[in-house]
């Protein structure tokens, strides 16, 4: 008898998603497993959303950014008799294994489940905002990425056309990774991100002499969970640099579009390692891709741990906020 195995997106949609649930439909078959879908996230699976999973269910699908099971944040899954549920649901079809691609709230819920039921599981990391503890890569995150440096070259033409401030929002929450790594690979002129302490009135002199030098136009890109709003920065571009500003909070696009050939990639690889890691033991894994490749980490190491940056990015932020 074949054994069964499923699989959820659970929170925020990430373009990487469908590509891997291709991978987990086609390596479970070639492993011979009986592969399953949860619909909706984790509310799915306590309706009882569960679908045998076909490989004509995931033919031309690699190239859509979303998820075609859908997603969910689900409250419910935070109370026991929720869980309870969920746990006869997958216990009525046979399902012994579950693979989970979420976020840090995904994996907390996951972590209690598992406390609670003893239901094999295997997170893979699918956040834009790379605000995983144990992980330097999250699913989706190339392609956020690539989004984000499209959408600031795309703006820069019109702040260098009219002499502006264009003052640039990413997503991220309480993590400025998006922001950080998207002002060094696009030259911006200000960066502000949660991590670092600042203060407006330590970049005021530097902007200013770039302003007297010839430069016309400047581009910030700020992190969504700064003290200031993008208005807030916009004014003070005007007030003290004495530049026309506007504003573009690029929002819901960065978690959209066409997956990047790199998330493609990296979704093969998460899946091909979750579910070889569920086939031998590891029964509460969340596999992490960091300097050494790709690792199985305890779910204990992972869940309710802070993220932090890159220490070679943060480096790099304060060389290029000196200049």
């Amino acid at each position: 008898m074949e054994r069964k195995i499923a699989i959820v997106c659970s929170g925020g949609d990430v373009a990487g998603m469908n590509p891997a649930l291709r991978y987990f439909v086609e390596y479970s078959l070639k492993n011979n497993l009986e592969p399953y879908f949860i619909y909706d996230g984790f509310e799915g699976l306590i309706d009882n959303k569960i679908k045998k999973a076909s490989i004509f269910d995931v033919e031309d699908i690699i190239n859509r950014g979303g998820t075609i099971i859908k997603s969910s944040r689900s409250k419910r899954f935070f109370d026991a008799k929720y869980r309870a549920i969920a746990k006869d649901n997958l216990e009525k079809i046979g399902i012994d294994m579950l693979i989970v691609l979420g976020g840090d709230g995904s994996f907390r819920g996951m972590e209690v489940f598992y406390k609670e039921h003893n239901i094999k599981f295997a997170g893979i990391p699918s956040t834009i905002d790379n605000d995983i503890a144990g992980t330097n890569y999250c699913l989706g995150v190339d392609s956020a990425l690539n989004i984000i440096k499209d959408a600031v070259d795309a703006i820069r033409d019109t702040a260098e056309s009219f002499n502006r401030a264009l003052v640039i929002e990413t997503m991220g929450k309480e993590c400025g990774y998006l922001a950080l790594t998207s002002a060094l690979t696009s030259d911006a002129d200000l960066c502000l991100i949660p991590e670092v302490e600042y203060q407006l009135s330590d970049f005021e002199e530097s902007l200013k002499q770039k302003y007297k030098n010839g430069k016309k136009y400047f581009i910030a890109i700020i992190a969504e969970g700064i003290k200031e709003s993008a208005n807030d920065i916009a004014k003070w571009f005007e007030d003290k640099i004495n530049i026309e500003s506007r504003v573009s909070i690029l929002g819901y696009i960065q978690r959209g579009g066409i997956p990047t050939s790199f998330d493609r990639l990296m979704a093969y690889k998460f899946i091909k390692y979750a579910i070889d890691g569920l086939l031998n033991g590891k029964n509460d894994s969340i596999i992490c891709f960091g300097n050494s490749g790709f690792e199985y980490k305890s779910i204990y190491e992972v869940a309710n741990q802070k993220y932090s940056l890159d220490k070679s990015l943060l480096e790099a932020f304060s060389y290029h906020t000196k200049g």
